[in-house]
């Protein structure tokens, strides 16, 4: 009988004190997301009214930009705006390209940078940059009468990248590993690689899987072969961290609630797995 009224103590107690813990972690996380929206960095854009952010408009899928109906298209401009909607502020998109995306962190052009921008230790160092809210694999598009199916039969042909991304690098160190040598040509925009694999000039366009997508056609092919799983980020200037602390919290949310699925669902893309790194 004693024993029984103490167990019935202790379970009561240890009830009280999980219903105390939960209470104060919820108030925990709720006075943390209001320190961030009360951050400088946040204020500063709500009292703007507007939020910029750096887009890609050549990546079908997601960030491009339509010249039918004047606007941009794709799922990192549909994740912008919903920054920008809870924030209660319009969202400016400002097109973006490998080259001069840094810059416009840099001089303070766009607040945010959401255009493919993959996470490496070398951009963390420089960058405020957020969790990965998608996850790709760098691969390779190939004419289909190319005779090209697999990785190794591109051993000393010639690869398209574009200039500024993290592709070449990539590229070099797989080629390194698997005793294979690759050629490369460096091009501005994906269009200009594109039209340099139909011109011949290039055997092969490499980028990420879900970015070739948007550029495959009856007369291309994306190899299956993939490597190196890639990170996206949302980026931003070093002096904007509280801006991706409260960034990170959305996207918590949105993989929790199913907003980030939607998105990919909306436009057919198929993240990698996290733990294919």
């Amino acid at each position: 009988m004693i024993f029984k009224k103490i167990l019935r103590y202790l379970t009561v107690a240890t009830l009280a004190i999980a219903t105390v813990f939960l209470i104060s972690s919820h108030k925990t996380v709720a006075e943390d997301k209001s320190k961030l929206l009360n951050s400088k960095a946040v204020q500063k854009i709500v009292k703007r009214g507007t939020l910029n952010v750096g887009v890609k408009q050549d990546v079908p899928n997601f960030g491009y930009y339509s010249a039918k109906t004047n606007t941009y298209e794709g799922m990192e401009v549909d994740l912008a705006k919903k920054i920008a909607d809870e924030l209660k502020v319009k969202v400016n998109y400002i097109p973006v390209t490998t080259q001069t995306r840094e810059p416009l962190m840099d001089n303070g052009t766009i607040d945010l940078l959401i255009g493919t921008y993959t996470i490496n230790d070398e951009r963390k160092a420089s960058y405020a940059i957020s969790s990965p809210y998608y996850y790709d694999q760098i691969g390779f598009l190939v004419l289909k009468d190319s005779g090209i199916n697999k990785i190794s039969d591109l051993n000393g042909k010639t690869i398209g990248v574009s200039q500024g991304a993290s592709t070449k690098a990539a590229l070099q160190e797989y080629a390194s590993a698997h005793n294979l040598k690759f050629n490369y040509v460096q091009l501005g925009s994906f269009p200009e690689l594109a039209v340099s694999l139909y011109a011949h000039r290039v055997n092969a366009f490499s980028v990420d899987k879900s970015i070739l997508s948007g550029y495959e056609s009856k007369k291309t092919k994306t190899l299956k072969e993939g490597f190196k799983t890639q990170e996206y980020g949302i980026a931003s200037s070093k002096s904007n961290q509280d801006l991706i602390d409260y960034t990170n919290g959305l996207l918590a949310k949105w993989q929790k609630d199913g907003s980030l699925q939607k998105l990919y669902d909306k436009y057919h893309l198929k993240p990698a797995k996290a733990e294919d790194k």
